[in-house]
């Protein structure tokens, strides 16, 4: 039995994430930021370059829009002054907008009233919550990502989240892929025989815009065109802590603390 002699050498390898920070290291690429102050320095040919159309350049700005980025890097490369890596990947927010960085004028309000509503619905969730997960037109990298949350580093079990085969067993549908037209009908049938309340996010750049195949003959602009969306979690693919990240704000069980961020 090697695992014996290999668990007493490696001991505890599990994240203690969000009780305590942890992360995959200050040079992980886990999102792009927007260097505030130097927006003007962008040069000629960085929007262009840019295959998901994810950035916006206005008279004395640049908006990102994390929703459809990919990481390619291409604008970090061609103007590391105002675009950079960022280790960060607590990056879903509750709306589409909440993906734009700098942030858009959201008034407190609006973000207030989304946070009580979609409080007000999960309230009736226990400590345990199980997920359903429904690939809409993935390349198949966020597949990976997902599956990792049952590994011994992740072990989302820990915290009370488990995934379910049956829709009628779930209470978050957890949705990766462009959103094609093909599946439109399973996914609102998946929705639709999932017990109130529920709670759906769209995890990674396919499922929040479609990314790179926006606006193909078979999508539109992700999970969003087909179903509502109460949480949306970037990422090309969403890493593992990402979609914890997403997962834990769509059931209110976020403590302020946590960081998956940091160096780990």
């Amino acid at each position: 039995m090697p695992w014996i002699p290999r668990g007493l050498r490696d001991g505890i390898v599990t994240t203690k994430y969000p009780r305590e920070s942890d992360g995959y290291g200050s040079g992980f690429r886990g999102t792009v930021e927007v260097n505030a102050g130097r927006t003007r320095q962008i040069p000629v040919g960085v929007v262009e370059s840019c295959p998901t159309h994810a950035i916006d350049v206005g008279a004395d700005s640049v908006k990102l829009d994390r929703g459809k980025c990919v990481l390619c890097g291409v604008c970090v490369r061609l103007a590391p002054q105002v675009f950079s890596f960022a280790p960060s990947v607590e990056t879903a927010g509750l709306s589409r907008g909440a993906l734009v960085v700098p942030e858009m004028a959201e008034s407190s309000e609006e973000l207030d009233a989304l946070r009580r509503a979609l409080d007000q619905r999960v309230r009736a969730f226990r400590r345990s919550i199980h997920v359903r997960h429904v690939d809409v037109g993935s390349d198949g990298s966020d597949e990976w990502e997902v599956a990792a949350l049952t590994n011994p580093i992740y072990d989302v079990q820990r915290l009370g989240i488990y995934f379910t085969a049956s829709p009628r067993h779930a209470d978050v549908l957890l949705v990766t892929g462009a959103g094609t037209a093909g599946m439109a009908e399973s996914l609102r049938h998946t929705l639709e025989v999932m017990p109130n309340p529920k709670v759906v996010i769209a995890a990674g750049t396919e499922a929040v815009s479609a990314g790179v195949v926006a606006n193909g003959y078979v999508t539109q602009h992700g999970v969003s065109s087909l179903i509502d969306v109460d949480v949306y979690v970037p990422g090309s693919p969403a890493t593992p802590f990402g979609l914890l990240y997403g997962i834990l704000m769509a059931v209110n069980l976020l403590p302020r603390h946590g960081n998956a961020g940091g160096s780990g």
